[in-house]
């Protein structure tokens, strides 16, 4: 692991050690034993929010609204194909050889045939898109998933998914560009490509009475679901609703 690559996660946890120590408690309310930092990430959730609401949403419209529909596609691919080698290793990690084989097929067809994952030939092939991160490897090794933290700028994590999440960053090519204009650039454009993905969660999201809480349930219940593999307890609507608004599998322009 690059001291390099690890530069942009420690202004974060700068802010976040600042928030620890100059945060007040909340009112009193009913508490989620996983979140014993809610007050704390309150505080970090209406930050991303108003960051959001200022910025980040605006600029994702006005993207979705100028730009072709087959060009954001064509883009969303080649950010989901840049990535899935990540998806194959964890496969592998978690003893999935099959998938894993699946997934060698799919980003060596994509990228070559795909012209490098412009395209979805893949998909067309009937090879299956599979969604695996570090975080569920260590929850299917039994790991723990820890407390739930809201990290600025980034969103939501448990602790084993946040620590998951910094293990799949180094293992993405991109985090071995010599230039840190591109990588940092490409970094910055997968994120931003997510949001316009995300764009029909607004109007759910607006209508909630505690977004917070709302994205907490759905995001923990969207992690076991993943973790283990569809099977879990309770038929939660936020669960569904989150699964639906999770990352599409991208399509042919």
């Amino acid at each position: 692991m690059s001291c390099r690559a690890f530069r942009w996660h420690v202004p974060l946890l700068a802010v976040l050690s600042l928030l620890i120590s100059g945060c007040t408690a909340t009112a009193s309310r009913a508490r989620d034993t996983r979140d014993p930092l809610e007050s704390i990430n309150r505080v970090a959730h209406h930050f991303n929010e108003d960051l959001d609401r200022a910025l980040l949403r605006p600029v994702a419209r006005g993207y979705h609204r100028v730009v072709p529909e087959p060009i954001q596609i064509g883009v969303s691919n080649v950010f989901f194909n840049a990535k899935y080698p990540v998806t194959m290793v964890n496969n592998a990690l978690q003893g999935k050889f099959v998938p894993a084989l699946s997934d060698l097929g799919r980003v060596t067809l994509n990228t070559t045939l795909g012209l490098g994952g412009v395209f979805d030939p893949a998909t067309s092939a009937g090879l299956e898109r599979h969604d695996e991160d570090f975080g569920q490897t260590l929850g299917a090794w039994g790991v723990p998933s820890g407390f739930y933290v809201v990290v600025p700028l980034l969103g939501p994590y448990t602790l084993r998914d946040g620590i998951g999440s910094i293990v799949d960053d180094f293992a993405e090519p991109r985090s071995y560009l010599e230039d840190d204009g591109t990588r940092y650039g490409l970094w910055a454009g997968d994120k931003f490509d997510r949001r316009v993905r995300l764009l029909d969660a607004d109007a759910v999201l607006d209508r909630t009475g505690d977004s917070y809480a709302f994205i907490r349930s759905a995001y923990l219940q969207r992690r076991e679901f993943l973790v283990k593999d569809g099977i879990t307890t309770g038929d939660d609507l936020e669960a569904e609703l989150e699964q639906d608004l999770a990352e599409d599998p991208p399509r042919d322009p």
